[in-house]
């Protein structure tokens, strides 16, 4: 097929697209640009008007209208939700003139995640797909586009087609072949191996740990978890992301890929995390309680997360953003990756100075961190 005969174009809504056709790109691999992740935001109105993120997903076509890539995108008109954190940039361009909103970004709404961020067909359509992105902000006086959580493969096609890179650290867990958790334990130092052993047994005293996967999930372990997800989200971000309709259609339309953890008190449910289930990952990505209990946090989000992992044979467990806390119960540091197109050149040139320094900090930092791992050292 000839350049001549492919379409680019935007579009208003994921929904526009059959299912098949867009996860047929690679986006069943990974649940968040799954077509069944992103219609449950459109759908149940966490994306759209009103919220800062409007759906513009850019795709290609051929002439029959058949599609051959696209990118999960949207028109922003603030920087929350993304975290990779771009606010001192927007406070920089305003302040020398400019109008940093309303910006591009390419990412899976609210979701710190690792993934493919060009769902192509061929990678040979990527810089057609990127060109795409940059006429979009152009047409649209849009100062910038912003892919984020790259997965480390797609990160060259950006850079060849001359976005800048940017790195920051999270913690995932590793499975190097461990049957049961007492495996992944045996790996540890002494002192940590007691400590985690202490940690999971004060967690549960008392408690009853459930799991409950996809359909097996009713509107009454939903509302519960709707409690405990705007009691975290009120405190962390002002308030929540997500619609409390948003967990039923990912519940109903995700299927065995989610998997809601409770932690009831008699009857009682206190407190609750949810996690995704990838191809390669389990995600870890809300959690919430109403009642404090020690170590209650850390059993839910990653001791329970490395049972799951262990049990359907994943490779890793991605633990959500930032924590450094997850290092001492073995989560290791790993970079991840955004790649970023800025309109202006001379703002252009001042982000890329900026980068440049930011990415020596960060492979510092994680070269500190992976020296603080509670791993046996020496074996």
């Amino acid at each position: 097929m000839s350049d001549a005969d492919l379409i680019v174009r935007i579009a208003s809504s994921v929904g526009n697209f059959p299912s098949e056709e867009w996860n047929a790109l690679g986006g069943n691999d990974n649940p968040f640009v799954s077509h069944e992740f992103l219609t449950a935001m459109e759908d149940s109105g966490s994306v759209g008007p009103g919220t800062g993120w409007e759906p513009a997903p850019i795709v290609i076509t051929d002439a029959a209208g058949r599609l051959l890539a696209a990118m999960p995108s949207y028109a922003k008109g603030h920087s929350q939700g993304e975290y990779v954190f771009d606010h001192a940039w927007a406070d920089a361009w305003h302040r020398a003139g400019g109008r940093y909103y309303p910006k591009l970004q390419i990412a899976a709404p609210f979701t710190p995640a690792t993934g493919p961020r060009l769902l192509l067909s061929d990678p040979a359509l990527a810089p057609h797909l990127l060109k795409g992105a940059e006429a979009v902000c152009l047409q649209n006086n849009m100062s910038s586009a912003h892919a984020t959580f790259v997965e480390p493969v797609q990160m060259p096609l950006f850079e060849q087609a001359g976005w800048l890179a940017r790195t920051d650290i999270q913690f995932h867990w590793f499975n190097h072949g461990y049957t049961c958790f007492d495996d992944f334990l045996a790996v540890l130092s002494s002192r940590k191996r007691k400590d985690l052993r202490k940690e999971r047994a004060a967690a549960v005293e008392g408690l009853t740990i459930q799991h409950i996967i996809g359909v097996d999930i009713t509107e009454a372990h939903w509302d519960a978890f709707w409690v405990f997800y705007q009691d975290t989200g009120a405190r962390k971000w002002g308030q929540p992301y997500l619609t409390r309709e948003a967990f039923t259609l990912l519940g109903e339309r995700l299927g065995d890929r989610i998997i809601l953890i409770l932690a009831y008190d008699g009857d009682e449910p206190i407190a609750g995390a949810l996690n995704f289930a990838g191809r390669d990952a389990l995600y870890g990505r809300y959690w919430g309680c109403t009642r404090e209990v020690r170590f209650l946090h850390f059993e839910l989000c990653y001791y329970q997360a490395i049972d799951i992992a262990i049990a359907r044979g994943l490779p890793r467990v991605e633990a959500g953003a930032q924590g450094g806390h997850k290092l001492a119960r073995g989560y290791e540091p790993v970079q991840t990756l955004s790649a970023h197109w800025i309109a202006d050149p001379g703002f252009r040139s001042a982000v890329a100075d900026f980068l440049e320094q930011e990415r020596a900090g960060v492979a510092s930092d994680q070269m500190y961190l992976g020296s603080r791992t509670p791993f046996r050292k020496g074996d």
